[in-house]
C-alpha cells in the first residue's frame, strides 16, 4: 500500500524563518510522507511547484516564503506574482498548490523580530499541512461519488 505524498518548496532567503513552516506541516503529516525541496527564493517557487505538480506523485504541494522589504524593490510585486503563479500551477495541473508565503508591513531582522516570524511561520505550516488533508479528504469523497 503506498502512502500519500505531498511536497513541501522553501525558499532559502530567511531560511530560519522559512524552515519553521516545515516543521509546522509535519507536525500534522507525517515526515515520511513529504519530499523537501529548496529554492533559492520566493521567485522560484512557482516554476518547481509546476514541475512537481506534473509529476502526478503529489496529493498537495506546500510553498513557503518570506518576502520582506530589502529597500532596492518592491516586494510586494514579487509576493504577488509568487501566488498568482502558484494559484496558475494549482489551476493548471489539478494539484492543490498551498501558499505560506508571507509579506509583512513590518519587519526588522532583531532577535525579537525574528522570534514571532518563526513562531507564526510553525502556525502557518500546520494551516497549510490541515488544508491540504482537507482538500485530500475533500477530493477522495468527489472521486467516489463520481
Amino acid at each position: 500500500m503506498t502512502h500519500t505524498r505531498y511536497a513541501f518548496i522553501k525558499a532559502q532567503w530567511h531560511a530560519d524563518i522559512v524552515d519553521q513552516a516545515l516543521l509546522g506541516f509535519t507536525q500534522l503529516i507525517p515526515a515520511e510522507q513529504v519530499d523537501v525541496f529548496d529554492v533559492p527564493g520566493a521567485f522560484e517557487m512557482p516554476l518547481m511547484a509546476q514541475d512537481l505538480a506534473k509529476t502526478g506523485r503529489y496529493t498537495a504541494i506546500a510553498c513557503a516564503a518570506f518576502v520582506v522589504d530589502g529597500g532596492i524593490y518592491r516586494h510586494d510585486f514579487v509576493a504577488q506574482s509568487v501566488v498568482d503563479g502558484l494559484m496558475r500551477v494549482g489551476l493548471d495541473t489539478g494539484v492543490p498548490v498551498l501558499s505560506v508565503s508571507l509579506t509583512p508591513h513590518q519587519y526588522q531582522e532583531t532577535d525579537h523580530h525574528n522570534a514571532i516570524y518563526q513562531a507564526h511561520f510553525v502556525d502557518k505550516g500546520r494551516e497549510a499541512a490541515q488544508a491540504a488533508l482537507m482538500l485530500a479528504k475533500s477530493r477522495q469523497t468527489l472521486a467516489v461519488v463520481a
